[in-house]
């Protein structure tokens, strides 16, 4: 787990890839961590990415930034990244920023895991 004064990040395995959890404040300060840890999943040839976001509290355009400088190496490989368990006023920043009709974003884990586990990512 990786840590700053406010954000967190936690990796966890699943058949097809990994779960990344979100916790805190994801700004301009505390992407580099969140920037780190994709590099390390993409090194890894780990494409297939789930973020949890159920601690995150909040989020920049700095923090949204990270997700967009990764997704054409991650969808290159046959990846994705889905967004999972999203509060409220993190969803209110993606859909301003149309991140919507960019990424998944599904309702828990469970249902994140399901896309993967199904294909269905289409």
């Amino acid at each position: 787990m990786h840590i700053s004064q406010a954000f967190s990040v936690e990796n966890s395995a699943f058949d097809q890839g990994r779960i990344i959890s979100l916790h805190g404040y994801l700004d301009a300060s505390t992407s580099n961590i969140l920037d780190q840890e994709i590099q390390n999943m993409i090194a890894e040839a780990k494409y297939n990415i789930i973020m949890d976001c159920s601690h995150l509290t909040y989020i920049s355009s700095a923090g949204l930034g990270i997700f967009m400088k990764h997704i054409d190496a991650i969808r290159s490989q046959g990846g994705d990244i889905v967004f999972c368990s999203m509060q409220k006023p993190v969803f209110t920043v993606f859909d301003l920023l149309g991140f919507p009709i960019l990424y998944r974003i599904v309702e828990d884990t469970a249902s994140a895991l399901e896309l993967f586990s199904g294909g269905d990512l289409s």
